[in-house]
């Protein structure tokens, strides 16, 4: 099979096995960690910004592209070291605080103000959160900039995602449209998190399993079904995407049809999205839960086969792919073995909710490690653009987490819901340095930047 052109512009990223407790989101290739290919274009070497460029004459477009990758990591190593310092910043002293104009961090910040329980430090400083005019010199007054590194002092890594905008119906149109399927009503939850089916069968008043029914459902976080009893001794994992689809397991659960079967698939990865209705109505969509079976990113497979080369994978190439290959498409997508069920959400102009369960702010809500940095916490993130290498940094909220988000430095931006935040969040997978901006006089939680969690791509 002839393998596709390498692309320039395309650099690998990972896909995010759904978890869950948040929104899950399309990545690409996912082939563990990787070396960012970008710099901060904003670094006072002369040497960065010239590579970054790509002002280099007389070296053949390959030779050129290693020497780039190698002297950029070389490049940005000073950098890296600087933010190593112990000692915190004043918010103003960090890289590109002048140049933020924090737009939109405000109503975030707010948004986590609004819960019931809002996470710390917020509840201390909540009723005390300033008009958005006076956000700014309030934050600088208030908090610290500690800086988060990692143990071997590497640059961390910012991937990105977002809320993807698909065409379907409430109700099958024609043959070649996919379903998005409501939970099952048999899906169970272990005590060990794992999902499992759960056998039904009458309810007979002799029936020797009836005294562990209460006990399995409680497992499950389910109600027991009337009728219907939960049998702990035939619980058996749950059907993997292949045994799904071939055994139509759901049908009679469909929630919505998709009009492209590639965009269920990356639906499911992403974990909510909108709908575009032939009424020209909008259904918005969000994760439910999952089947518990392992996730497989598809891009490594394509790789395997040759189909493409590794420079070339991003979720645009796999997509292209598997539309040009209709009859090897199935089988391609059935090797990721997990499958996501969704759930109807209200229709609104926010964003998707994150784990924090507030609305994600376009370029203020980041996905994090929550091991690492504490929930609802505020960052500042210096990284780079991934169009142009032009210098990314703003004051973020961690309000989202994924399973493959591990890691001290390390941060998922969320772009937005429309095709253009698409292609940025697809391509985006940028060195990053952060600091986590904690409250003066409050200690700051331990982050044990030895952990054995590396910072994943």
């Amino acid at each position: 099979m002839n393998r596709a052109p390498m692309r320039r512009a395309s650099l690998p990223a990972a896909h995010r096995p759904p978890d869950e407790e948040h929104h899950q989101r399309q990545h690409a290739a996912g082939f563990g960690e990787q070396d960012p290919r970008l710099v901060h274009a904003g670094d006072s070497s002369s040497l960065v910004g010239w590579l970054a460029a790509g002002r280099v004459a007389g070296l053949a477009a390959p030779l050129f592209r290693r020497t780039r990758a190698l002297l950029l990591l070389a490049a940005i190593t000073p950098a890296v070291c600087t933010a190593a310092q112990s000692l915190p910043l004043a918010p103003s002293q960090l890289p590109g605080w002048h140049d933020d104009s924090l737009a939109g961090l405000h109503r975030a910040i707010e948004r986590q103000c609004a819960l019931p329980h809002p996470p710390q430090p917020w509840p201390a400083l909540c009723p005390n959160l300033p008009p958005a005019h006076a956000l700014k010199g309030w934050l600088d007054a208030q908090f610290a900039a500690w800086p988060l590194v990692r143990e071997n002092g590497a640059p961390g890594l910012l991937t990105g995602y977002y809320e993807p905008v698909v065409d379907g119906s409430r109700h099958r149109e024609h043959d070649d449209q996919a379903p998005l399927y409501r939970r099952p009503p048999d899906l169970v939850r272990g005590p060990d998190g794992s999902r499992l089916r759960a056998a039904a069968r009458p309810k007979t008043p002799d029936s020797p399993d009836a005294a562990a029914a209460p006990d399995a459902a409680a497992a499950s976080g389910l109600p027991a079904s009337p009728g219907t009893v939960v049998s702990a001794k035939t619980l058996q994992p749950y059907p993997s995407r292949a045994e799904i689809e071939t055994g139509r397991l759901l049908a009679g659960r469909e929630l919505v049809w998709l009009d492209d079967p590639v965009e269920a698939f990356f639906l499911q990865i992403q974990g909510s999205g909108r709908v575009r209705l032939r009424d020209g109505g909008t259904m918005r969509v969000g994760f439910a839960d999952h089947n518990g079976q392992p996730y497989y990113p598809i891009g490594r497979e394509l790789v395997a086969r040759g189909a493409l080369a590794p420079e070339a994978v991003d979720a645009e190439a796999i997509k292209a792919w598997l539309r040009a290959h209709p009859a090897e498409a199935a089988a391609v997508m059935r090797r990721n073995r997990r499958y996501v069920f969704f759930r109807e959400l209200p229709d609104g102009d926010d964003g998707p909710p994150g784990s924090l369960g507030v609305a994600l702010t376009p370029l203020r809500s980041v996905a994090t490690d929550p091991a690492q940095v504490p929930p609802g916490a505020l960052l500042f993130i210096d990284s780079t653009h991934p169009d142009d290498g032009a210098p990314l940094r703003r004051a973020v909220l961690s309000q989202d987490r994924g399973a493959a988000i591990t890691g001290t430095v390390r941060a998922d931006l969320f772009w937005g819901a429309d095709d253009a935040a698409g292609r940025l969040a697809g391509r985006t997978k940028q060195p990053l340095r952060m600091w986590l901006l904690w409250p003066k006089g409050l200690a700051k939680p331990a982050i044990n930047p030895s952990s054995n969690r590396p910072a994943s791509g």
